[in-house]
């Protein structure tokens, strides 16, 4: 299991306060196919289904694909969907395949209210008769777009909180298990290739993994971006970084915290290393 540090010595306490800057990464995760993804159906949170057989071989291959980093912290929706596909991911990871799953609802999917249940089509239908678009459409009893955005939010308040409580307090914060950043930072002396799961991640050793959902990954992209003035890669066009998710697809941003005069958590700087990769699912697709 990955170790947390929970205690900080007076000195480590108040070199702490004086902390400048606190960088980790935020690996973001869709969960794998399910049978209503299959059929495209809606399913929100009103609908709490299991994965396909189909989603179970995602959540292997992505599990597989982000084998050699060792997460520090593992926040996933408690919907089952997302749960059994964290499940896979630390069941196939080297390092922490008994790190312990912190299930939280500030990360479930989208509420769609009525919709939910019924054919997408059915809500694209009911966006086109009052003049909107199927994306800003909030059904009857659905939350707004403003809403969900407001729950990552919260999230993130917590999130940046918890990282500087637990991690913050070590000047050179090491994971208790796989490759340190020092060593980490020389095996990636070259530039590491297009599409590696280790992207981003060369000279930051706190890393945090979050399974969610695709409406809500996407909103919660929407907000480091425009909101938190995330920086971009290069050469990538805003169309392709807010592109639907595919199941499994996974995103990154490292982000950089420093402390106000009061000690609560400030975010600095924000970096968007990729969104929805789903380079890990090739040989699934080649092999149907």
């Amino acid at each position: 299991m990955v170790r947390h540090v929970t205690a900080c010595s007076n000195a480590e306490v108040t070199w702490g306060l004086q902390l400048k800057m606190f960088t980790f990464s935020l690996t973001l995760v869709r969960h794998g196919e399910t049978q209503y993804n299959k059929e495209k159906l809606l399913q929100g949170q009103g609908v709490d289904t299991t994965l396909s057989e189909a989603g179970v071989q995602q959540g292997k291959a992505v599990g597989r694909y982000l084998r050699d980093i060792p997460f520090n912290n593992v926040f996933v929706s408690n919907l089952q969907r997302a749960v059994q596909t964290a499940e896979l991911i630390l069941k196939n990871n080297t390092y922490c395949s008994g790190t312990e799953m912190v299930l939280e609802p500030f990360l479930r999917e989208r509420g769609f209210g009525v919709c939910e249940g019924h054919p997408k089509e059915h809500m694209k239908n009911m966006a086109n008769a009052a003049g909107q678009s199927c994306r800003d459409f909030t059904p009857p009893g659905g939350e707004t777009l403003d809403q969900v955005r407001l729950r990552f939010k919260k999230f993130l308040k917590a999130l940046f909180k918890k990282m500087l409580d637990e991690h913050g307090c070590s000047e050179a914060p090491e994971a208790s298990n796989g490759p340190s950043a020092s060593s980490s930072a020389a095996a990636a002396s070259d530039a590491a290739p297009v599409g590696s799961a280790d992207d981003g991640l060369q000279g930051v050793s706190i890393h945090v993994l979050v399974v969610s959902h695709g409406a809500y990954i996407r909103i919660a992209s929407r907000h480091l971006v425009e909101d938190l003035n995330s920086s971009l890669p290069a050469g990538v066009k805003i169309s392709q970084l807010f592109a639907p998710c595919p199941n499994t697809g996974v995103s990154r941003y490292i982000l950089t915290l420093s402390r106000s005069e009061s000690g609560s958590p400030v975010l600095s700087a924000a970096r968007c290393i990729f969104t929805n990769r789903k380079s890990h699912l090739d040989d699934l697709t080649a092999a149907e």
